[in-house]
């Protein structure tokens, strides 16, 4: 058989759980294995009258079947209200899929979405996916790319205060986030030879000077040497035309700050956005959205994005 994905259920009282129900009424020969809670699958079930089974210890995915490994959960979860006593049970869902992706156990690993704020309510200092993710793994530098379709934006920083940004995009942390997506795009995307645009820091691109010395002093210096190793790089270009077609072909485009480059793919791909997380030793794919507590158990939640990261995680299985 196929060497199933991992998708973890992610928070149980959010939409995470009934979107990785709809998973079994998808006709698709991925082999795919839910890591959770099976009784707080069984249930969220139940809340919204579907007859998905769920096969704890099952091969895979499909025919109205949910395969299972379970991780049992402190209490039980009721839609739309997070429980801290459950966030140690989440933690160990990821660190039992990271194992199984670096065992061969699983091919590659999706996440459904967390709520950060509650597992730091239980004690546990959490930043997110990421940053648990490259440490699980012992990644130096984890980069965050979203994608939709052909259009992919990678992040320099990502949740940082605005006022931190300029401090944070130093030359040298620059130029080690475009070394990583460049051989993300080359290793897990199959592009021989990407070309990346890269937006400026400031308003167009600085100015020359008058509006931030960033672009000139920090950002062209950090392209002008990838460039001496053979890059394809762009820029720094003004945000506000990195994106057009007018920038010309791009594989990726790395944005500065998170809502320089966010708000642009999630215009474009609302709703099939996939979030990679390039930089670790696996294949790591997620949702794009968040555990939308206030329609939890209604069985509304649009499954596309879910749907999307699995797609592409395969794909980028293949290229591997």
């Amino acid at each position: 058989m196929t060497t199933p994905l991992a998708i973890t259920a992610g928070e149980p009282a959010g939409v995470g759980p009934e979107l990785c129900l709809k998973l079994a009424e998808r006709e698709t020969a991925e082999a795919m294995i839910v890591i959770g809670d099976a009784d707080q699958l069984e249930q969220r079930a139940r809340d919204i009258g579907s007859d998905v089974q769920i096969d704890v210890g099952g091969p895979t995915t499909g025919n109205g079947k949910l395969a299972v490994v379970h991780i049992a959960q402190a209490e039980p979860a009721t839609p739309g209200t997070p429980l801290p006593a459950n966030a140690a049970a989440l933690l160990e869902g990821l660190r039992h899929a990271v194992k199984g992706c670096q065992n061969d156990t699983y091919s590659a690993l999706v996440t459904g979405p967390l709520q950060k704020s509650v597992i730091n309510d239980a004690g546990i200092p959490f930043s997110g996916h990421t940053e648990f993710l490259a440490e699980l793994t012992g990644a130096p530098l984890p980069v965050m790319l979203l994608t939709a379709g052909e259009l992919r934006v990678a992040l320099a920083s990502t949740h940082l205060p605005l006022r931190d940004v300029a401090d944070y995009v130093t030359a040298e942390r620059l130029q080690a986030v475009i070394e990583v997506l460049h051989q993300g795009l080359v290793s897990t995307f199959g592009i021989a030879e990407p070309s990346i645009h890269v937006c400026g820091l400031n308003p167009h691109a600085g100015e020359g000077g008058h509006l931030g010395i960033e672009d000139d002093n920090v950002i062209a210096p950090a392209l002008k040497t990838l460039r001496q190793r053979g890059m394809h790089l762009n820029g720094p270009l003004p945000a506000d035309t990195a994106f057009t077609p007018a920038a010309g072909h791009a594989d990726a485009v790395l944005a500065m700050y998170h809502d320089q480059g966010l708000p642009v793919i999630k215009h474009a791909g609302f709703g099939r956005t996939v979030n990679v997380t390039l930089g670790l030793p696996i294949i790591r794919t997620s949702v794009d959205h968040g555990t939308a507590l206030d329609i939890a158990g209604s069985g509304n939640a649009d499954p596309g994005s879910l749907f999307a990261a699995i797609d592409l995680a395969q794909q980028m299985v293949g290229h591997r």
